[in-house]
């Protein structure tokens, strides 16, 4: 049985990050944040069982617990991860891992020196069985080689309860690097790419001029050497009358057919995780809702057996790298401009 500490609870992701560690098993320890997040309450309620500590170096120099896990502001995770990692823990992070190039170097550097895990709960795919089922069905050649693929990621504001780092970029990362790293990691596991150039980017605000620190719209045009393409639309447009938080969606191309993911929402339909399949043989609607989350028990069995299945290494920082040159060559579009 793993044990876990929990190193920050600012953002929603720590519910599902840990209650899916939770499921398999996994323990925490314990949990340290600053201050009175306004995640409080929420976690506390799901989680009533698990100890609030004074300070986090309880957390991190316990022999007995293998995994940090990281949901604390951005701009704060990576010096957090690098302790983790020195104190000989591995590290599931959410994302964005990091919130500056100065930053993944020092990530590259610790996790190259101790041999620790430092991975990223890349939710837009990890907690969604529908990218599980899509994944199933491209790796059995149902749509022929992956060339390209459009991830859009919509998010609902919600002004009344984001907090004040939330409109500060140097906090946050920007929206590329925070919300467009799904996608990326996305664009990288389906067309198999282990780089890619950023053709273009932006990034810009257009409804929230107020606030100078808000991008409430960003987007990347990406290309591998395979010649694939991905391209990246995200914002905070969500409208109040869409019954969730956005309309996340991915459509993977490929040679002989397509898949559309419609995540979150179908309107029309029920439920969520709806998979939309078009080849030369068949064109069906498929509820992907039971298709499961592996991520977790692979990063279980990592930790147990010092391997690397649930998401390379070389993956994870990847990601991050583009994420984070994509936010920063971004042309400034709106307000930023």
């Amino acid at each position: 049985m793993l044990k876990i500490g929990i190193l920050g609870i600012d953002h929603r992701h720590i519910y599902g990050m840990y209650g899916q560690m939770q499921a398999l098993g996994c323990v925490a320890k314990g949990w340290w944040t600053p201050g009175q997040p306004g995640t409080l309450p929420g976690f506390v309620e799901r989680f009533p069982d698990v100890p609030r500590v004074d300070d986090a170096d309880a957390l991190l120099e316990d022999p007995e617990i293998d995994l940090i896990l990281l949901s604390g502001i951005p701009a704060d995770r990576a010096a957090l991860a690098i302790r983790a990692m020195e104190a000989g823990k591995d590290v599931m992070s959410d994302k964005p891992g990091c919130t500056t190039l100065d930053q993944l170097d020092a990530l590259r550097m610790t996790q190259q020196a101790t041999g620790r895990i430092w991975s990223i709960d890349f939710s837009e795919r990890f907690e969604v069985p529908a990218v599980t089922r899509a994944a199933e069905l491209v790796a059995e050649g149902a749509i022929g080689q992956v060339i390209q693929t459009v991830g859009l990621g919509p998010h609902r504001l919600n002004r009344p309860t984001r907090p004040d780092w939330f409109f500060d970029a140097a906090r946050y990362g920007g929206i590329l690097t925070d919300i467009a790293s799904h996608q990326i990691d996305q664009f990288l596991y389906f067309t198999g790419a282990k780089d890619a150039d950023i053709i273009t980017s932006a990034i810009g605000n257009f409804a929230n001029p107020d606030d100078a620190g808000l991008q409430d719209y960003g987007e990347v045009l990406l290309r591998a050497a395979n010649g694939a393409s991905g391209y990246i639309r995200v914002d905070w447009y969500t409208p109040d009358a869409l019954p969730t938080w956005g309309d996340g969606r991915l459509t993977i191309l490929g040679t002989e057919g397509y898949i559309e993911l419609r995540k979150y929402v179908d309107v029309g339909r029920d439920g969520t995780d709806h998979l939309i399949l078009a080849n030369g043989t068949r064109c069906a609607h498929i509820d992907a809702s039971d298709a499961g989350l592996p991520y977790f028990q692979r990063l279980a069995s990592d930790i147990r057996n010092r391997t690397d299945t649930a998401m390379s290494q070389a993956h994870t920082f990847k990601v991050m790298e583009l994420a984070l040159k994509a936010q920063a060559q971004a042309t400034k579009l709106g307000a930023l401009a």
